[in-house]
């Protein structure tokens, strides 16, 4: 069983956890934590509920004034790690504890753009999960009109170090209850 294409690796290990200033956290729309802000852990109750608000820079865009698509893989990355932050699973902890989540694919489908200056919503969630494999889906909607700016998914598996595949309730029981929890 092959794990990924070098390639698909770099997105999950490059722009793993990037952190601006330009982005912030929304919980329910009410609470708004900056990025040197400490998570509390949510309860089962928040899982459905998570939001991240994500501002566009004038960089991210193209010569049309719109978003470059190849930037949503990165606004994806950032909402996951995020919400992984927030339901107490860190990446940085994951790794000081042997493990990766490489991407395994990427399937988005665009249906508005938006520019500069605007803030989009991602709320991302568990779709599936078995202990090995994970996807993680995507709605993403434009704050100002509510329209839907793309839905997508990532799907990703559980290695270590090495990149050989591992079972998480079996390494790591407390994560896979975490994630179960977190399943939609």
């Amino acid at each position: 069983q092959t794990l990924t294409p070098l390639f698909d690796l770099f997105f999950c290990f490059y722009y793993n956890c990037v952190v601006t200033s330009q982005f912030y956290y929304v919980l329910y729309g009410k609470i708004n934590m900056t990025s040197n802000t400490t998570f509390k852990h949510l309860e089962r109750s928040d899982f459905m509920n998570f939001k991240f608000e994500r501002k566009i820079n004038y960089y991210e865009t193209d010569r049309m004034g719109v978003v470059h698509h190849s930037n949503y893989i990165r606004f994806l990355e950032e909402a996951r790690c995020s919400m992984m932050d927030a339901y107490g699973i860190p990446y940085a902890e994951l790794e000081k504890r042997g493990f990766m989540i490489p991407v395994l694919g990427v399937n988005v489908n665009f249906k508005h753009h938006v520019t500069f200056n605007d803030i989009i919503i991602v709320k991302p969630f568990v779709k599936e999960f078995n202990g090995v494999r994970l996807t993680i889906g995507y709605d993403v909607t434009d704050k100002a009109t509510g329209n839907v700016v793309l839905n997508g998914e990532t799907k990703h598996c559980f290695t270590n170090k090495q990149l050989k595949p591992v079972r998480l309730q079996k390494v790591a029981p407390d994560y896979y209850e975490k994630f179960m929890e977190m399943k939609k």
